[in-house]
This record gives structure tokens, sequence and C-alpha cells, in this order.
């Protein structure tokens, strides 16, 4: 067998190997799963935005590309 046959050999191998590292990571991990966690929304406020001065002509898009 030539070296450029081993392609899906090594793919196939590769992939094993992820799924194996992250079955183990997975089994080990001891944090605290986010569905296991109970969440709660708080509003935050959002500070008064000042007014913009506005100094030349305003923008306008082109709406019609074949008008100039």
């Amino acid at each position: 067998m030539r070296n450029e046959d081993y392609d899906r050999e090594l793919l196939v191998f590769v992939t094993l190997f992820c799924v194996v590292f992250a079955a183990a990571v997975s089994a080990l991990d001891t944090g605290p799963s986010t569905a296991k966690s109970t969440w709660t929304a708080t509003r935050i406020e959002q500070p008064a935005l000042a007014p913009v001065r506005v100094i030349g002509t305003p923008f306008v898009p082109n709406t019609s590309p074949s008008v100039r």
C-alpha cells in the first residue's frame, strides 16, 4: 500500500481519537452544568444618549443606481 492510500485511515483515526478525547473530557468534567443552574434575567438600564449635531448634508442612500 502506498503512502497516498492512507488518507481515509488517517481521517478515521483522527475522528475516533477526537471522539474518545471529547468523551473522556466530558466524563471528567465536574463543573456546574448550564442546564442545571437557575438563571434570572436582569434589566440593564441604558444611559440617555446625547443629541448629535450633524454638519453638512445628510446622507441619502442611492436607491436607483441607474440614475446619478
